[in-house]
Protein backbone atom coordinates (compact mmCIF):
# COMPACT_ATOMS: atom_id res chain seq x y z
CA UNK A 1 0.00 0.00 0.00
CA UNK A 2 2.94 2.47 0.65
CA UNK A 3 4.12 1.48 -2.45
CA UNK A 4 0.94 2.50 -4.19
CA UNK A 5 1.07 5.85 -2.87
CA UNK A 6 4.52 6.56 -3.03
CA UNK A 7 4.43 6.14 -7.12
CA UNK A 8 1.48 8.15 -7.04
CA UNK A 9 2.86 10.98 -5.61
CA UNK A 10 5.92 10.63 -7.39
CA UNK A 11 4.11 10.80 -10.49
CA UNK A 12 1.99 13.69 -9.79
CA UNK A 13 5.43 15.66 -9.12
CA UNK A 14 6.97 14.72 -12.17
CA UNK A 15 3.72 15.81 -13.97
CA UNK A 16 4.21 19.15 -12.33
CA UNK A 17 7.58 19.75 -13.04
CA UNK A 18 7.12 19.16 -17.26
CA UNK A 19 3.12 21.15 -16.91
CA UNK A 20 5.87 24.40 -14.96
CA UNK A 21 8.67 23.90 -18.27
CA UNK A 22 6.36 24.28 -20.42
CA UNK A 23 4.43 27.27 -19.42
CA UNK A 24 7.61 29.04 -18.43
CA UNK A 25 9.07 32.09 -20.31
CA UNK A 26 10.74 29.95 -22.83
CA UNK A 27 7.78 28.38 -23.45
CA UNK A 28 5.50 31.18 -23.47
CA UNK A 29 7.98 32.56 -26.13
CA UNK A 30 8.09 29.67 -28.58
CA UNK A 31 4.39 29.36 -28.47
CA UNK A 32 3.25 32.95 -28.95
CA UNK A 33 6.40 33.64 -31.96
CA UNK A 34 4.67 33.02 -35.80
CA UNK A 35 5.62 29.85 -37.42
CA UNK A 36 8.80 30.70 -40.10
CA UNK A 37 8.94 29.55 -43.37
CA UNK A 38 11.21 29.11 -46.00
CA UNK A 39 8.65 32.08 -47.88
CA UNK A 40 8.78 35.34 -45.95
CA UNK A 41 5.91 37.85 -46.38
CA UNK A 42 6.17 40.21 -49.10
CA UNK A 43 6.72 43.47 -47.42
CA UNK A 44 5.70 45.70 -50.64
CA UNK A 45 9.62 45.60 -52.37
CA UNK A 46 9.71 42.85 -55.00
CA UNK A 47 12.90 42.44 -54.67
CA UNK A 48 12.81 40.71 -51.11
CA UNK A 49 10.97 38.06 -52.27
CA UNK A 50 12.25 35.75 -54.52
CA UNK A 51 9.22 35.05 -56.10
CA UNK A 52 8.12 38.80 -56.49
CA UNK A 53 11.19 39.28 -58.06
CA UNK A 54 10.63 36.70 -60.57
CA UNK A 55 7.72 38.06 -61.82
CA UNK A 56 8.83 41.20 -62.04
CA UNK A 57 11.50 40.13 -64.38
CA UNK A 58 9.09 37.95 -66.38
CA UNK A 59 6.92 41.15 -67.15
CA UNK A 60 9.94 43.31 -68.29
CA UNK A 61 10.92 40.80 -70.46
CA UNK A 62 7.72 40.71 -72.14
CA UNK A 63 7.59 44.19 -72.17
CA UNK A 64 10.92 44.11 -74.13
CA UNK A 65 9.76 41.69 -76.67
CA UNK A 66 7.10 43.18 -77.24
CA UNK A 67 8.95 46.64 -78.12
CA UNK A 68 10.90 44.45 -80.23
CA UNK A 69 7.96 43.33 -81.87
CA UNK A 70 7.20 46.62 -82.79
CA UNK A 71 10.33 47.88 -84.00
CA UNK A 72 10.45 44.61 -86.56
CA UNK A 73 7.09 45.38 -87.85
CA UNK A 74 8.55 48.85 -89.20
CA UNK A 75 10.80 46.54 -91.29
CA UNK A 76 8.96 45.29 -94.13
CA UNK A 77 10.29 43.85 -97.35
CA UNK A 78 10.77 47.21 -100.34
CA UNK A 79 7.83 47.44 -102.68
CA UNK A 80 7.74 48.76 -106.13
CA UNK A 81 6.88 52.43 -105.77
CA UNK A 82 8.87 56.14 -105.53
CA UNK A 83 10.12 56.72 -101.68
CA UNK A 84 11.32 59.88 -100.24
CA UNK A 85 14.73 59.55 -98.67
CA UNK A 86 15.67 60.76 -95.24
CA UNK A 87 17.51 63.20 -97.26
CA UNK A 88 14.56 63.99 -99.17
CA UNK A 89 15.92 62.58 -102.29
CA UNK A 90 13.02 60.87 -104.29
CA UNK A 91 14.13 56.91 -105.40
CA UNK A 92 12.08 54.73 -107.74
CA UNK A 93 12.02 51.13 -106.83
CA UNK A 94 11.11 48.44 -109.24
CA UNK A 95 10.81 44.21 -108.07
CA UNK A 96 11.86 42.71 -111.41
CA UNK A 97 10.29 38.91 -111.62
CA UNK A 98 13.29 37.30 -111.84
CA UNK A 99 14.30 38.79 -107.60
CA UNK A 100 16.04 41.46 -109.10
CA UNK A 101 15.66 44.58 -107.48
CA UNK A 102 16.26 48.31 -109.62
CA UNK A 103 16.88 51.07 -107.64
CA UNK A 104 16.95 54.79 -109.88
CA UNK A 105 17.67 58.33 -108.94
CA UNK A 106 18.18 61.03 -111.21
CA UNK A 107 18.17 58.36 -114.13
CA UNK A 108 20.63 56.50 -112.36
CA UNK A 109 19.52 52.79 -112.42
CA UNK A 110 21.49 50.26 -110.31
CA UNK A 111 20.44 46.47 -110.20
CA UNK A 112 20.88 44.37 -107.04
CA UNK A 113 19.53 40.62 -106.13
CA UNK A 114 20.36 41.55 -102.16
CA UNK A 115 17.22 41.25 -99.71
CA UNK A 116 16.19 45.05 -99.28
CA UNK A 117 13.51 45.91 -96.98
CA UNK A 118 12.37 49.75 -95.89
CA UNK A 119 11.03 51.34 -92.75
CA UNK A 120 9.18 54.38 -92.63
CA UNK A 121 10.90 57.25 -90.23
CA UNK A 122 9.48 60.91 -89.21
CA UNK A 123 12.46 62.11 -91.29
CA UNK A 124 11.65 59.65 -94.55
CA UNK A 125 12.22 56.09 -95.70
CA UNK A 126 15.27 54.31 -94.83
CA UNK A 127 16.77 51.13 -96.84
CA UNK A 128 18.84 48.95 -95.76
CA UNK A 129 19.96 45.06 -97.16
CA UNK A 130 21.23 42.28 -95.65
CA UNK A 131 24.61 40.54 -95.48
CA UNK A 132 25.95 37.64 -95.52
CA UNK A 133 27.28 37.60 -91.51
CA UNK A 134 23.39 38.21 -90.45
CA UNK A 135 23.81 42.14 -90.14
CA UNK A 136 21.68 44.92 -91.90
CA UNK A 137 23.08 47.55 -93.59
CA UNK A 138 21.58 50.89 -94.48
CA UNK A 139 21.96 51.96 -97.52
CA UNK A 140 22.64 55.65 -97.26
CA UNK A 141 24.14 56.55 -101.08
CA UNK A 142 21.74 56.44 -103.97
CA UNK A 143 22.83 54.96 -107.27
CA UNK A 144 23.17 58.94 -108.83
CA UNK A 145 25.74 59.80 -105.95
CA UNK A 146 27.70 56.69 -106.36
CA UNK A 147 27.90 56.99 -110.07
CA UNK A 148 29.25 60.36 -109.33
CA UNK A 149 32.12 59.29 -107.18
CA UNK A 150 32.87 56.34 -109.33
CA UNK A 151 33.08 58.23 -112.60
CA UNK A 152 35.41 60.74 -110.49
CA UNK A 153 37.69 58.94 -109.50
CA UNK A 154 37.78 56.94 -112.99
CA UNK A 155 38.03 59.98 -115.37
CA UNK A 156 34.98 59.51 -116.75
CA UNK A 157 32.23 61.91 -117.50
CA UNK A 158 29.21 59.92 -118.02
CA UNK A 159 27.82 56.59 -117.24
CA UNK A 160 25.15 55.62 -120.00
CA UNK A 161 24.46 53.08 -122.60
CA UNK A 162 27.10 53.97 -124.84
CA UNK A 163 29.94 53.42 -122.56
CA UNK A 164 28.13 50.12 -121.32
CA UNK A 165 27.82 51.52 -118.06
CA UNK A 166 26.03 49.35 -115.46
CA UNK A 167 26.22 49.90 -112.09
CA UNK A 168 25.10 47.15 -109.09
CA UNK A 169 24.26 46.67 -105.51
CA UNK A 170 26.67 43.77 -104.03
CA UNK A 171 28.30 42.33 -101.24
CA UNK A 172 32.11 42.65 -101.09
CA UNK A 173 34.69 41.59 -98.55
CA UNK A 174 37.33 44.33 -97.63
CA UNK A 175 39.87 42.30 -95.67
CA UNK A 176 37.24 40.50 -92.57
CA UNK A 177 34.82 43.09 -93.12
CA UNK A 178 31.90 42.72 -95.60
CA UNK A 179 30.03 45.64 -96.81
CA UNK A 180 27.58 46.81 -99.19
CA UNK A 181 28.60 48.92 -102.24
CA UNK A 182 27.98 49.90 -105.25
CA UNK A 183 30.11 47.86 -108.19
CA UNK A 184 30.75 50.66 -111.51
CA UNK A 185 31.53 48.81 -114.59
CA UNK A 186 32.46 51.27 -117.59
CA UNK A 187 33.76 50.35 -120.92
CA UNK A 188 36.84 52.90 -121.24
CA UNK A 189 38.44 54.60 -124.84
CA UNK A 190 41.91 53.77 -124.81
CA UNK A 191 45.16 53.94 -127.32
CA UNK A 192 47.60 50.66 -126.32
CA UNK A 193 51.29 51.74 -126.59
CA UNK A 194 49.31 55.29 -127.76
CA UNK A 195 48.86 53.84 -131.38
CA UNK A 196 46.09 51.17 -130.60
CA UNK A 197 42.52 51.83 -130.19
CA UNK A 198 40.87 49.98 -127.18
CA UNK A 199 37.82 49.56 -125.31
CA UNK A 200 39.48 49.24 -121.96
CA UNK A 201 37.01 47.67 -118.84
CA UNK A 202 37.74 49.51 -115.76
CA UNK A 203 35.25 49.23 -112.24
CA UNK A 204 34.70 51.17 -109.13
CA UNK A 205 33.55 50.36 -106.00
CA UNK A 206 31.83 53.05 -103.80
CA UNK A 207 30.09 52.06 -100.47
CA UNK A 208 26.84 52.24 -100.00
CA UNK A 209 27.02 53.38 -96.66
CA UNK A 210 29.15 56.38 -96.61
CA UNK A 211 29.62 57.22 -100.27
CA UNK A 212 33.52 56.25 -99.99
CA UNK A 213 35.28 54.64 -102.71
CA UNK A 214 37.47 51.60 -101.51
CA UNK A 215 38.52 50.51 -104.81
CA UNK A 216 39.36 50.68 -108.72
CA UNK A 217 40.51 48.36 -111.05
CA UNK A 218 42.03 48.40 -114.19
CA UNK A 219 43.67 45.46 -117.28
CA UNK A 220 46.98 44.91 -115.87
CA UNK A 221 47.94 46.64 -119.31
CA UNK A 222 46.14 50.34 -118.27
CA UNK A 223 49.53 51.70 -117.92
CA UNK A 224 50.59 50.76 -121.17
CA UNK A 225 47.65 52.49 -122.50
CA UNK A 226 46.70 56.63 -122.77
CA UNK A 227 43.12 56.84 -121.29
CA UNK A 228 40.39 58.97 -122.91
CA UNK A 229 37.52 61.18 -120.81
CA UNK A 230 34.49 59.98 -122.35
Amino acid sequence: MKKILLSLIMCVLVSSVVFAAGTGPEGQLNQGRPEVTGQPEDSGNPEVTGNGTQIIHETQNQGEDTQIGVQQQTQIQVKSGVLTMQGGKQVQVQIQSNNQIKLKSENIEAMTSMQMTQEQTQNGTKLQVKLSNGKNVEVKVMPDTASERALERLKLKTCSAENNCTIELKEVKQGEQVKAVYEVQVKKQAKFLGLFKMRMQVQAQVDAENGEVIRTKKPWWAFLASESEE
